[in-house]
C-alpha cells in the first residue's frame, strides 16, 4: 500500500496553528484528513475546537479522525504516545488521504520527524512537509524570542558567546526544520512592519524555504500539502541545536495550569480579569471555553500576552456542564492562585491600553 503523507504543523504558543488546521479541515476539498493534536495541558482545548469543524461524513464519528496526545510534549514522548497512535491510524490508511500533526508550542519538530524512520512507521507513512507558523505581530513587538535587537547586538559584540535562551533555541529549530513558513496575524501590523519582519525572517531561512503571509489561517490546502519532501530522509540538511544531544530539556519553570470554574462570565468582564492577570504574572498563552449568562452558545477565549480574541463556536450540549474551562501556559503558575484571582472582583481602575498596531511608528528592533 502507498505511504500516507503527513504534514507537521509547528510553531510557538499562540502563533495560530489550530486556526490554520481548523481552516484546512473546513476547506479540505474532499480530502480525508486525520489530525493529531499535541495538547499542552490537561484539557483538550485544541481538540475540542477541531472536532467542532464537523468535517466527517454523517455516518462517521469525528472523534475517530481527530486524536489528542495530551500526556506531554510530543517530541519527548514519541515512543510512548506517538508511535502507538500512528500505528492505529495506519491500520486504516486506505480510508485516509493525509495526516496533520499539530505539535504543542514547546515541541521540537526534528525528534518527531526522526520517529518516521522507525520500522513500525516507515513503511506506512512519510513526512510530506513541515509547516512552521510564525506570529508576525509577536515578532514586531519582540515577544517570545526576547529582545531581538539586544540579542543580535550581543551576539555580534561577543564572538565567544554561544548561550541562547530556550525559547530562542526552540524558535530557530522550528525555522530550521521548515519547508514553508506561514507568517500569521499580518493584518495586525502595517505593511512596512510586515515587510521588515519578512526581511528579518528571510535571513534566518534557507533560500528554498518560502515565507507566505496569511490571515486567520486562510490558505489553500494546495499550498500546505503535497511537498513530497520525505523529510525523514534528509534531516541532516535541517540543523538543530539539539543534534548532538540524546534528549533535550525544556524550561522546567514553564507550566500549564488547568482552571475549571462553575461560574458564567460576561465576555468583557472575563477578558478584563484575564488581562489583569497577565499584567501580574508571566503568562504566555490562555485558551479555553466560557459560559456566558443567558447565552445558549459556548464562548471560545484565546489570548496571547495582552491580546485576546473570543467567539461563539457552538451551543452547549444538554448534558454538558456549563463551566468556564481555561488552560493558562506561563512561568511558575499556581492553579489555586490563578483560580482565586479570576474569581476576585475585577479592579475598576484597570488601565489597559493595547498597542496600536496600525501605528506607523517602527518597532524598536527594526532599523
Amino acid at each position: 500500500m502507498h505511504k500516507i503523507p503527513v504534514t507537521v504543523v509547528t510553531g510557538f504558543l499562540g502563533a495560530g496553528k489550530t486556526t490554520l488546521v481548523r481552516h484546512l479541515l473546513q476547506n479540505n476539498q474532499g480530502r480525508r484528513v486525520a489530525v493529531l493534536v499535541n495538547e499542552f495541558g490537561e484539557v483538550g482545548i485544541d481538540g475540542e475546537l477541531l472536532k467542532s469543524c464537523r468535517v466527517c461524513d454523517d455516518d462517521e464519528d469525528p472523534n475517530n479522525n481527530i486524536l489528542e496526545l495530551a500526556n506531554g510534549c510530543l517530541c519527548c514522548t514519541v515512543q510512548e504516545e506517538f508511535l502507538p497512535t500512528m500505528q492505529e491510524l495506519l491500520k486504516r490508511r486506505d480510508r485516509l488521504d493525509c495526516i496533520l500533526v499539530e505539535t504543542s508550542g514547546l515541541a521540537l519538530p526534528k525528534p518527531l520527524v526522526q520517529a518516521f524512520r522507525w520500522p513500525e512507521i516507515r513503511t506506512g507513512a512519510t513526512v510530506d512537509g513541515v509547516v512552521t507558523v510564525v506570529d508576525c505581530e509577536a515578532l514586531a513587538n519582540g515577544q517570545f524570542v526576547s529582545n531581538l535587537e539586544a540579542l543580535e547586538a550581543q551576539r555580534k559584540a561577543d564572538d565567544s558567546l554561544d548561550h541562547e535562551t530556550p525559547i530562542e533555541e526552540l524558535f530557530e529549530d522550528q525555522l530550521a526544520c521548515a519547508d514553508l513558513v506561514l507568517l500569521t496575524k499580518v493584518d495586525r501590523v502595517d505593511l512596512y512592519t510586515q515587510n521588515q519582519v519578512q526581511k528579518w525572517l528571510r535571513n534566518k531561512l534557507p533560500n528554498n524555504v518560502k515565507i507566505l503571509p496569511c490571515k486567520q489561517g486562510d490558505i489553500s490546502p494546495d499550498l500546505l500539502l503535497g511537498f513530497n519532501a520525505a523529510v525523514e530522509d534528509n534531516l541532516d540538511s535541517r540543523p538543530s541545536h539539539h543534534d548532538t544531544e540524546d534528549d533535550h530539556e525544556h524550561d522546567e519553570d514553564i507550566t500549564s495550569v488547568h482552571v475549571v470554574i462553575d461560574q458564567a462570565f460576561e465576555p468583557a468582564e472575563l477578558i478584563s480579569r484575564l488581562r489583569s492577570l497577565v499584567q501580574q504574572q508571566e503568562i504566555y498563552r490562555i485558551k479555553g471555553f466560557a459560559a456566558v449568562p443567558n447565552k445558549s452558545m459556548r464562548l471560545v477565549v484565546q489570548g496571547v500576552g495582552n491580546r485576546f480574541d473570543s467567539f461563539y463556536d457552538r451551543p452547549w450540549q444538554p448534558n454538558e456542564p456549563r463551566q468556564t474551562r481555561l488552560v493558562l501556559i506561563g512561568r511558575s503558575l499556581q492553579q489555586t492562585q490563578i483560580s482565586a484571582m479570576l474569581l476576585e472582583k475585577a479592579r475598576n481602575d484597570l488601565d489597559f491600553h493595547p498597542r496600536d498596531t496600525e501605528s506607523t511608528e517602527k518597532p524598536h528592533w527594526i532599523a
